[in-house]
């Protein structure tokens, strides 16, 4: 009746790039690399989904060797996971997520985060909890050398 999945994602920062996650343009002097727009926040959600569904990871359906997904908006990658779980007769019941960034400060941009979330997975906000953590400098996210995101989320079952 019920599954459970967790993801997990990480990328470098990098010069030149936006910081975007949880779907928020976050300003910061350094965004995220990677071949879409690097949202590590929806890329561990993405994993966490797929994987609840036993439908593989998020490179399986979006390959970064795959030019169409250059770029994209991580929130439409989302979209079509939901789409996914749908297939696979399951709905999101909640979802836990945490990012891991020494910098910025995230805080002031969780409420957004957690709208866009509800839009792109079509459950009420209630059932979305965004925090975000600091490694206390420790390690590649307190050297600012990248930003890290664990997502729990669970599923239950549409169809028999």
């Amino acid at each position: 009746m019920y599954r459970i999945g967790n993801g997990y994602d990480v990328h470098r920062l990098v010069e030149g790039r936006k910081l975007i996650i949880g779907g928020v343009d976050v300003p910061h002097s350094l965004g995220l690399d990677g071949h879409s727009d690097a949202d590590v926040l929806l890329h561990a959600l993405c994993d966490a989904l797929l994987g609840a569904c036993g439908a593989g990871d998020i490179g399986s359906h979006f390959p970064d060797t795959d030019a169409q997904w250059k770029g994209i908006s991580s929130l439409l990658l989302l979209e079509k996971v939901v789409e996914i779980c749908a297939r696979y007769g399951r709905q999101i019941v909640n979802i836990d997520a945490t990012i891991v960034a020494q910098k910025p400060k995230l805080a002031p941009h969780i409420p957004q985060m957690k709208l866009n979330l509800a839009k792109a997975l079509k459950i009420p906000i209630e059932e979305i909890n965004v925090k975000a953590t600091t490694t206390e400098k420790l390690g590649f996210a307190g050297r600012e050398e990248g930003i890290a995101a664990y997502a729990v989320v669970l599923l239950k079952k549409t169809s028999v």
